[in-house]
């Protein structure tokens, strides 16, 4: 009995330790960045990496749930907590997208099941009461913007996962459905490569090319990715750096007017 008794005060306890580190994280991230996503509190709870989440935006998982340290007792118990803490200091849910950062721009899973409840648990964000009208319309809109799709230039040779070509040093994948795959077998070979180093024109590129990836390449001196241009449609990208040019020309001939 007396065994029983202390089993049970133990676990007690535990789910306590929980909710106090839920709340813990949940006030934390709300005021880093005026709203939390369950997302949020697996990663404040160390349950969770974000390098796990970045495996997951590029669809190379085919659930979050599996990379989460954690039973499904304690995950489930942390998200009632969550709920709860949410809706008690007045926060405003607002449900988001979550497309992956693929060509396909497939819809990603929380949970292997995928039970549409506990999916839109997971993809509700809650958001602060203090926040103005235009602004939590502003955010809501950002958080539901399609994520940047993401090529990387390779530092070594590897091998695509669809057609098996062979590809070297320098040429640019897309990873993948846990592989790289090159660029015709994403759909993206229409696409040319613009080097970083003009603003001006990679701004107007992006936003007259209706399809736009960016390029990074792995940095070992740094331990991290970092940009070196984008990928954008040919015509876009000649007719961004006419614009450019004759903008540049017109700043010319004006300064030497005055």
């Amino acid at each position: 009995m007396h065994t029983q008794q202390r089993f049970e005060g133990r676990q007690q306890m535990a789910r306590q330790g929980i909710r106090t580190r839920v709340r813990r994280a949940a006030e934390q991230a709300l005021a880093e960045q005026q709203y939390v996503r369950p997302i949020d509190v697996l990663l404040g709870l160390g349950w969770l990496a974000s390098a796990h989440v970045d495996v997951w935006r590029q669809g190379r998982i085919p659930h979050l749930e599996q990379m989460v340290q954690g039973s499904p007792e304690k995950v489930a118990l942390a998200m009632d907590e969550f709920s709860r803490w949410a809706e008690e200091n007045g926060l405003r849910p607002s449900e988001t997208e979550y497309l992956a950062r693929t060509s396909d721009r497939r819809t990603l899973n929380f949970t292997a099941l995928a039970d549409p409840e506990i999916e839109q648990a997971y993809r509700t964000h809650w958001l602060s009461p203090e926040l103005p009208d235009r602004q939590r319309q502003r955010l809501v809109e950002e958080q539901n913007r399609p994520p940047e799709l993401v090529a990387i230039s390779s530092t070594k040779s590897w091998t695509c996962d669809t057609c098996r070509g062979e590809f070297g040093g320098g040429d640019i994948l897309v990873m993948q459905d846990n592989g790289p795959h090159c660029l015709d077998c994403v759909g993206l070979g229409h696409l040319d490569y613009l080097g970083a180093g003009n603003a001006a024109v990679t701004r107007r590129t992006r936003k007259l090319s209706g399809t736009s990836v960016v390029v990074v390449r792995w940095s070992g001196a740094r331990k991290r990715y970092e940009r070196q241009g984008i990928l954008a449609e040919p015509e876009a990208i000649d007719r961004a750096e006419e614009e450019c040019l004759s903008e540049d020309e017109l700043r010319e001939v004006r300064r030497w007017r005055t």
